[in-house]
């Protein structure tokens, strides 16, 4: 007799099968390509894999790299449910898909489940990685430059359908400053050169990816204000992103990142730290204040980055060596604690998406 998940396949249309299938998490979708042929020729395939995206959450899970004693670098997962409700929980240890590699240097970004890493070796090169499906694609190397002298981005052009992996030579010197911009997109295998990108000098924090464009902080050769500067990974121009009306506060330095699919951004006055949210991207008008919190040290600015919220609007932080939940409700943080010291932190969503081409 006929196994009864065959027999259903038999008697359901295969469009209803795939609507069902849709709803089901990504683990589960890997176990069931080993029921029937039709229904692994249906979650192999990358039309499904589009699709099964566009339905998932922004991030669900948490990836960090962690390092010992003997410099072996691990990386482990965590659910982000988890992280949010502070419950202990017991990660996912990784296996890194380089096999001649301790591990990663520094991550660049992720998107639609694909995790871009950089690793700093002679010559460097970067890695397009979807841990959920264990599959990699090594970019070739930009043999002119070395990685610790390159701003980098990863983004999805939705006229095209690709990704896309942005490297940016960016170097200040006086008065002087030089930019060289190159893009790479998924599936072409080689590096082209973007032209009429603004000679102005990014700061060393990887693009921020929303509203299809890359975002990068940077300060121009005449100036040491900071401006942001945009790249639109579809007709791959640059414009400047208006920032908020700080309503007169001396704002002393500014982080980007990205919340609720929206351009935020981190301004630390001198005893100050507020957040801002740009709910339309490119309009001024857009900016709101989220919140905003006392620093106790006047001039003390930990490096700070913001990685997501959740859905009661809480946020997760790397704020100075720690990962904190930041509760707006009663303006209280938590610190994790059953998470050790780290190297590099990313959110991602799990996905069938392949980085190879």
């Amino acid at each position: 007799m006929a196994p009864a998940t065959a027999a259903a396949d038999t008697l359901l249309p295969i469009e209803l099968i795939q609507e069902i299938l849709l709803r089901l998490p990504v683990k589960l979708l890997l176990q069931l390509r080993c029921v029937c042929k039709s229904w692994k020729t249906l979650i192999s395939d990358p039309q499904f894999a589009k699709n099964q995206l566009r339905r998932s959450p922004p991030a669900t899970h948490l990836i960090l790299s962690f390092t010992s004693l003997s410099e072996k670098v691990t990386l482990r997962t965590y659910p982000l449910r988890s992280v949010f409700n502070a419950v202990t929980v017991t990660p996912t240890v990784l296996s890194s898909p380089l096999r001649n590699q301790n591990g990663f240097d520094s991550v660049v970004g992720s998107c639609g489940g694909i995790i871009c890493f950089a690793v700093e070796q002679s010559p460097g090169f970067l890695v397009l990685w979807n841990p959920t499906i264990a599959k990699f694609n090594t970019l070739p190397p930009l043999r002119e430059y070395d990685l610790s002298d390159l701003v980098c981005g990863f983004g999805y052009d939705s006229a095209t359908h690709t990704y896309k992996v942005v490297a940016v030579y960016s170097f200040q010197r006086d008065s002087v400053c030089e930019t060289e911009a190159n893009v790479l997109a998924l599936g072409t295998n080689m590096w082209r050169t973007i032209h009429d990108f603004p000679s102005v000098f990014l700061l060393p924090e990887s693009g921020k990816f929303v509203g299809g464009s890359l975002n990068w902080l940077a300060s121009g050769a005449a100036s040491c204000s900071r401006v942001i500067v945009s790249l639109d990974l579809g007709n791959e121009l640059c414009e400047e992103v208006p920032q908020p009306d700080y309503g007169g506060v001396h704002v002393v330095t500014v982080t980007l990142g990205v919340l609720r699919d929206c351009l935020c951004l981190l301004s630390h006055g001198n005893t100050s730290l507020d957040v801002w949210l740009m709910g339309e991207y490119g309009s001024k008008e857009s900016w709101d204040r989220l919140f905003s919190f006392y620093v106790e040290e006047p001039g003390y600015f930990p490096y700070t980055k913001m990685l997501c919220h959740s859905e009661d609007d809480q946020v997760l932080f790397e704020f100075s060596s720690d990962l904190v939940v930041y509760d707006p409700m009663d303006r209280a943080f938590t610190i994790l604690q059953n998470i050790d010291e780290y190297m590099t932190s990313e959110v991602y969503v799990e996905s069938l998406l392949s980085p190879c081409p």
